[in-house]
């Protein structure tokens, strides 16, 4: 019987959905945190409940507006980028870019993990394919690890919550592989910031998919049918 309870941070998306499924690997009950906070690709909510649904996880939905916008995401004014090269992509911080996103999602996680007695919280963040957020970065969870032995009733009686990033350092290519490992339901997820009926293939996240699965001789499952 599972006895360790965790909280995951589900997009829907290729390293949420490959997180969660390893979380479960490692033999905890996994609580899933989908996020609706304006998105134009609001596909990926529905993917993510899929994904859950098919993991057998509870999952929660929180809702909440970022008024200010501030990125492609969320403002229809601002265009979404198309077609950076791998050196833009990895230099260049796009204005896909949501301010603090992260700090917002893994704050509702930590009082979420804290009031349901979870022992960690796990983020598909990664650090070497990923469009150069600033809040995918180890350092950054690193700093979110002292926040929650200081800031929480369970850090100050020494049982600080924990954030475990597995796929931090890891290539698109190596999740992939991983998941197919793992029998990730990849045709179940979305990755396009666009959120049509089908990929764009040409925005960052759209890209970065296409590019793993290449790499592996592998057809994506979104653009087999």
């Amino acid at each position: 019987m599972k006895n360790k309870k965790a909280v995951v941070l589900l997009s829907g998306g290729i390293d949420s959905s490959t997180t969660l499924y390893l979380a479960l690997e490692k033999g905890y009950a996994c609580f899933c945190l989908i996020f609706d906070y304006g998105q134009k690709h609001k596909k990926e909510i529905q993917c993510a409940k899929k994904i859950a649904k098919r993991a057998k996880c509870k999952y929660e939905i929180i809702r909440f507006k970022l008024p200010w916008k501030g990125t492609s995401l969320l403002d229809k004014k601002l265009t979404i980028p198309k077609n950076r090269t791998t050196q833009q992509i990895k230099k260049e911080i796009p204005s896909t870019y949501v301010p603090a996103r992260n700090t917002i999602f893994l704050s509702f996680a930590l009082s979420f993990a804290e009031a349901i007695n979870a022992e960690v919280i796990f983020n598909g963040a990664n650090a070497i394919d990923y469009s150069g957020y600033p809040d995918c970065r180890p350092e950054y969870f690193s700093a979110l690890e002292k926040v929650s032995s200081l800031g929480t009733k369970r850090g100050i009686e020494g049982k600080s919550i924990k954030f475990l990033t597995p796929l931090i350092k890891m290539t698109k290519p190596k999740i992939i592989k991983t998941g197919i490992k793992l029998k990730v339901p990849y045709q179940l997820t979305w990755s396009c910031y666009q959120g049509g009926k089908k990929p764009c293939q040409k925005c960052d996240s759209c890209l970065l998919r296409t590019k793993g699965f290449k790499e592996l001789g592998i057809t994506d499952p979104l653009l087999s049918t």
